[in-house]
């Protein structure tokens, strides 16, 4: 029998791995137990495969060699037995049996510093103790340290962020009441307006009715003249009571500026806050080194090769989260590089390279992203041993015309191995597994190869889990929320640009080509049809080596946002990268579109044709309200609001046809005496227009005189209201004509 292996523990990433560990072996009893209810489902023996292929890699890493040596063995009589069709139950009662010893393995390291003692020197123990006693009191003094549970920092940190929500919402309120304050000042500079006006108004009658006096040399009465002193008396205290609310106006735009000061600064300390909590996550990339280095030379013994790790980069920091869950995937990637990537001393030798393979992580910042990129000076990908095996499992046909870039990309199709089975490879779980994983922390991974000369992985991953730049947009009435760092270009397109793309399945940029989806129906939604406007949102957007054009309905624009578990539900789910709650309480989910399309990579309907009619499901009527008067806005909008109807406002026919460029209402409502256009001249601008000459126009207004109505009918007014206006008889005019358009 071979000598017992030596276990080389790293103390420093031990506790990690024991709870990895512990959690790892519950999820194979679980997974086993599963497997004996249904012992017909696949899925079940290689979901089991998979968890003791974890845990022995996790376990080898950590330097755990003989718990790794016998899940090793697991692994091979898991396979031997499935392959000899050996009973389930009897699989599954030896691997129980197994699992319990290696549990037993498992709970002995949780004291790895008795084992280590004795195989201690007398002699070394007694000068590190001596060595011990002489620092101690040094080191405590200089060094006081606290040990936080991870969990309890995460949920500081979301509390943080529960601040910069509900800051968001704050500041949402405060635009809210600073435009409502600069209305009223828009207001009252028209009241003050008018009242000077009725002030000339009665000085012009008073001067007029004294010349009179003089003229006729005729006796008029006092009370006459009283009245008219009492106006000029009332139109001045007016005047001043204007003058009251705009001091009250203006003393509230300077208490809105001073809030909205104090909310600058506390929003400046929040995100101090946030920043200093998340530096307490964060943790050097070279944390992992010596695990790395430790994991080079033991494959490298095994395998009978030569290299040297080189980690460039070290120092940068990474969430604690992010790098845990990448702990397993940069593994794998070391011991293919030194198992595949990296040829014999021979084999080097006759190519002219040095004897010693070269394998660099350099680790480097990109934005919000930490790029890892992990470089051999090996024999790079093997083409020809990927095509065969492709052909061989089915994933192409003989005949068919591969590139070099599927053939890279079949390397992470579960199952896909090129390797012979041994200790390190051949069992197809692997590649598929570090991709999975990089997404499942909202990361991405590419691949570039040359033969010959190596191969190289990009991965990268997101600074923090906890924080991250989005890109709101809008689809079929929903907000979704894309991160920013996938967004490699906004196309803004016409509807024929955006025809052409959709009938070509994509379009070309930088040389790359983007697959056109539309949002909905990638989740499903094969019923919406896209909203064709004049301007069309686009996003380009990349995952690694995919690329995506994804249309969408609308930008909301971009920003912070707090990322949030989504639940158990949505954990697994592919495309699902957690959710997030915005400033005015809505929970939007957090997408990765690349991989919903790689999912399913032609969805049904995505050659409807495009039409730039209405949406298919039918939308509320659109009115318009034109009137210079906030009031007269702000009920009439109420009111329709309340009867169910879509309300856009403007505040004179110059603000009407500007938005007239991008609405078209279903029936409009003016007023005629409005500032710098009046509802008179905005009828004639709109029955000029062949676009909206056929819009319903109801004038309502006070000027009820005959000419006024006939004037009105002339210029192609339909119906003419007086003020104050019938709410029943208005209702009424606006559902004939909306029930008159669409018939």
């Amino acid at each position: 029998a071979p000598p017992p292996l030596r276990d080389e523990l790293d103390l420093d990433l031990l506790p990690i791995f024991l709870d990895e560990g512990s959690e790892l072996l519950d999820n194979l009893s679980t997974a086993l137990r599963a497997w004996r209810e249904d012992p017909d489902e696949a899925a079940h023996a290689s979901g089991v495969a998979r968890l003791l292929h974890t845990l022995k890699g996790s376990a080898r890493m950590v330097g755990a060699m003989n718990l790794g040596h016998h899940l090793h063995e697991l692994e091979t009589r898991l396979e031997r037995a499935r392959s000899q069709n050996t009973p389930t139950e009897t699989i599954i009662e030896d691997l129980e049996a197994s699992l319990d010893q290696a549990r037993q393995t498992l709970d002995s390291l949780q004291q790895p510093s008795t084992a280590a003692s004795a195989d201690t020197p007398a002699s070394a123990a007694t000068e590190d103790t001596a060595a011990a006693q002489g620092g101690d009191t040094v080191t405590q003094a200089a060094r006081t340290q606290l040990r936080v549970e991870a969990s309890r920092i995460d949920q500081f940190v979301n509390e943080a962020g529960e601040i910069s929500i509900a800051r968001t919402r704050i500041e949402g309120e405060m635009r809210t009441l600073r435009r409502s304050l600069l209305d009223l000042t828009e207001n009252v500079i028209r009241l003050r307006n008018q009242l000077r006006e009725v002030e000339i108004q009665a000085d012009t009658q008073m001067q007029s009715r004294l010349s009179q006096v003089e003229t006729q040399h005729t006796e008029f009465d006092p009370l006459e003249m009283d009245r008219y002193t009492r106006l000029q008396e009332l139109t001045r205290m007016m005047a001043e009571s204007v003058g009251d609310v705009t001091t009250v106006q203006q003393n509230l735009l300077k208490n809105l500026d001073g809030a909205e000061a104090a909310l600058h600064a506390q929003s400046r300390m929040a995100r101090e806050l946030q920043q200093s909590l998340m530096h307490v996550r964060m943790v050097p990339f070279d944390s992992l080194a010596e695990r790395l280095y430790r994991l080079v030379r033991q494959t490298a013994k095994e395998v009978g090769r030569r290299a040297n790790l080189d980690i460039v980069g070290g120092q940068i920091e990474i969430d604690r989260s992010v790098l845990e869950a990448m702990t397993g995937p940069l593994g794998h990637l070391v011991r293919n590089a030194v198992a595949h990537g990296i040829e014999t001393p021979e084999r080097r030798r006759e190519a002219g390279k040095p004897e010693i393979g070269q394998i660099t992580l350099k680790v480097s910042h990109e934005g919000n992203e930490v790029v890892i990129e992990f470089r051999d000076d090996g024999a790079g990908l093997d083409f020809d041993r990927i095509r065969a095996h492709a052909i061989e499992s089915g994933l192409i046909s003989r005949d068919e015309d591969v590139d070099d870039k599927r053939l890279t990309n079949l390397i992470f199709v579960p199952g896909f191995t090129t390797a012979t089975l041994s200790s390190l490879a051949g069992r197809g779980v692997g590649m598929d597994v570090v991709k999975s994983e990089t997404a499942a922390v909202g990361g991405r991974i590419s691949v570039e190869t040359e033969s010959g000369q190596g191969t190289c992985f990009r991965i990268h991953l997101p600074l923090t889990l906890a924080v991250t730049q989005a890109l709101l947009v809008k689809a079929s009435g929903r907000t979704f929320a894309i991160p920013s760092s996938m967004v490699a270009q906004v196309l803004e397109l016409k509807a024929p640009a955006l025809e052409k793309i959709r009938q070509e399945r994509g379009t070309e940029w930088l040389g790359e080509h983007y697959g056109y989806r539309y949002l909905p129906r990638l989740l499903g939604d094969y019923t919406s049809q896209p909203q064709v406007e004049r301007f069309n949102w686009v996003l380009l957007l990349r995952a690694g080596s995919e690329t995506l054009a994804l249309h969408v309905d609308t930008l909301r624009g971009n920003q912070e946002v707090v990322v949030k578990n989504a639940g158990p539900q949505y954990a697994r789910m592919i495309g699902y990268s957690g959710a997030t709650v915005l400033g005015d309480g809505e929970i939007v989910l957090i997408l990765n579109p690349v991989a919903l399309a790689a999912r399913s990579p032609v969805a049904e309907g995505d050659d409807t044709p495009l039409r730039l009619a209405a949406p298919a499901v039918p939308t509320q009527p659109l009115v318009m309200v034109v009137d210079d008067s906030l009031t007269v806005r702000k009920i009439t909008g109420r009111l329709l609001e309340r009867e169910g109807y879509r309300v856009i406002t403007a505040k004179d026919g110059v603000d009407a046809l500007e938005q007239l460029q991008t609405a078209r209402p279903d029936v409009i409502i003016a007023d005629i005496e409005m500032p710098r256009m009046d509802g008179f001249d905005l009828t004639r601008n709109i029955r000029a227009d062949a676009a909206l000459k056929r819009v319903p126009i109801i004038m309502i207004t006070s000027r009820t005189a005959e000419k006024h109505k006939r004037y009105a009918e002339e210029i192609g007014v339909n119906h003419y209201l007086g003020k104050p206006y019938d709410e029943e008889v208005l209702l009424g005019l606006i559902q004939g004509y909306v029930t008159h358009s669409d018939t």
